[in-house]
């Protein structure tokens, strides 16, 4: 006997909404480092920092999702994955305090920060549900019944 899976899917209003926050995030520290009142090499050093924020922050996603049931990953990636993530955090948290700007730039910069790592975590965490829910769509053996999302 076929085993009956219901495969749940976001609605098309959230699925806008998490990209369009995303690509906000983006566009606001994109907007923040280039006109930030400060040297070059410090616009650069932020750029980095953000851009290593980011990526570690897919990673560190994507890891503790892999590894959700059943350890996947060896303990030695796992631990690296989160020290990477600490150290963007943490070298990035030291760029933005010796900057030569003012509070309110160290502000909006730390804000935009902040909304950047967030909407990154939760992009991450859409793409995979959608991910998980074509799997089981396709998965040989079971009869998956597919729900409307939930009205928005």
């Amino acid at each position: 006997m076929a085993q009956q899976m219901i495969v749940r899917r976001d609605t098309n209003t959230w699925t806008f909404q998490v990209w369009a926050s995303f690509s906000l995030a983006v566009l606001l520290c994109g907007m923040g480092i280039i006109n930030m009142p400060s040297e070059n090499l410090d616009r650069a050093f932020l750029a980095l920092g953000y851009f290593f924020c980011l990526s570690s922050a897919f990673v560190l996603s994507k890891t503790v999702r892999d590894n959700q049931i059943e350890r996947v990953d060896t303990n030695a990636w796992v631990f690296q994955v989160w020290i990477a993530f600490g150290i963007a955090l943490l070298l990035t948290a030291w760029g933005l305090v010796r900057m030569n700007i003012g509070a309110w730039e160290k502000a909006y910069m730390c804000a935009t920060w902040l909304y950047l790592i967030s909407s990154a975590f939760t992009l991450q965490k859409a793409i995979r549900d959608k991910h998980d829910a074509d799997l089981l769509e396709h998965q040989p053996g079971g009869d998956a019944v597919r729900t409307p999302p939930p009205e928005s």
